[in-house]
């Protein structure tokens, strides 16, 4: 009775269907993107710099106690960790301050740093801040003189001087353009020490609550530096990730809301429609229990079928955002399949309360009357 009662009305049946697969496809596609939007907003919000900050204590850190710290920081998580040291040299006999890093790292951690010419990817390469290139007149490709000087403990004088090529001008528009950069075994070779670090920049991967577990972690271990995060970077992403999850879950209630009244009026129309028939099988000695099942049937057969169709068709539309907005793939959610089912079948069901009450008040004396 139920599947005959639909094809006999299929155009009205269609618009329901459609309004149910619509509702379906918006609550599967947006809770996809609900739950994925932190990784993918994470991953966005890296492009920005490090997240958390490594300085000493009191006066620079070992390497080794660098590693043990980061240790605790889930591999997955990790996105890059740049050690940093600092010393003063010359070129060309003005006094610079160089920075020894390792610039793979440093390519995870700033990814936003704009390189005219390449990276340093072998021994004595330099990479030189666009506001010292355009002082000393140094273009890519140029030989420049090193040295460093230093006074020792025990006064014996510290100086070396190597060549070093000039292979990319750095620009950011920010404090990194004042600063020359070289690998930090360079570093170590033209100072004479080795081991030590001053700062060191982090890029990890999680909402603040995991931030500042992993920061806490790492300060448990009294290895000699502090973790900080960078609050500017942290409190963005925690905000833009909290108003876009609610935007996110208003636009799907609103959608859930439309498919209901949507849902309401096509059953009310069909309710309409079907008095004569419902008048006259109350007079044969139908009970309101058999009209409620009936209707109640169709609705959530309706409410089924749509759901099924719109956990499918919304990881198409998950899929379709994610590509255009974070041009990254989205992962699927078999789980969701069952709850947008359901779901779609409580929405409908709750969509034909109001007809079906209007279907068992049909009173068959009126409705049959001169028939």
């Amino acid at each position: 009775m139920i599947t005959a009662s639909l094809m006999r009305r299929r155009s009205r049946m269609i618009v329901a269907l459609l309004a149910i697969a619509i509702g379906a496809t918006i609550l599967s596609g947006l809770v996809t993107i609900y739950y994925d939007v932190p990784r993918q907003m994470g991953a966005e919000f890296r492009n920005y710099g490090a997240n958390m900050i490594i300085a000493p204590v009191e006066e620079g850190f070992t390497d080794k106690a660098f590693e043990e710290g980061i240790a605790c920081i889930a591999d997955e998580d990790l996105v890059g960790a740049t050690p940093y040291r600092y010393e003063t040299v010359r070129i060309h006999e003005q006094p610079l301050m160089a920075a020894g890093t390792e610039f793979e790292s440093a390519k995870k951690t700033s990814p936003y740093w704009l390189v005219d010419g390449d990276w340093p990817s072998s021994g004595f390469e330099l990479m030189i801040g666009n506001n010292i290139a355009e002082n000393l007149q140094i273009k890519p490709g140029e030989t420049v003189s090193v040295r460093y000087e230093k006074e020792s403990g025990d006064s014996e004088e510290v100086s070396n001087e190597v060549d070093f090529t000039v292979t990319g001008i750095l620009s950011t528009g920010g404090s990194e353009e004042d600063y020359v950069y070289m690998a930090l075994s360079d570093m170590e070779e033209l100072t004479n020490e080795k081991g030590t670090l001053d700062l060191a920049e982090l890029s990890v991967s999680g909402g603040s609550e995991k931030l500042n577990a992993y920061a806490d972690k790492i300060n448990s271990g009294a290895y000699g530096y502090d973790a900080r995060l960078v609050k500017r970077v942290t409190a963005s992403e925690t905000t833009v990730l909290s108003k876009l999850q609610a935007l996110v879950l208003l636009v799907t209630v609103i959608v859930l809301a439309l498919t209901m009244i949507c849902v309401a009026t096509t059953m009310t129309a069909v309710v309409t429609e079907r008095r004569r028939e419902i008048g006259l099988r109350k007079a044969i000695g139908a009970s309101d229990a058999s009209i409620i099942k009936e209707f109640m049937g169709e609705g959530m057969m309706l409410g089924a079928v749509g759901g099924i169709l719109g956990s499918f068709v919304g990881f198409l539309f998950a899929q379709a955002v994610s590509v255009n907005v974070f041009s990254s793939s989205i992962s699927f959610r078999p789980l969701l399949v069952p709850i947008t089912i359901i779901v779609s079948i409580a929405v409908t069901a709750i969509a034909c309360l109001f007809p079906i009450r209007s279907a068992t008040a049909v009173d068959p004396a009126l409705v049959l009357k001169g028939e």
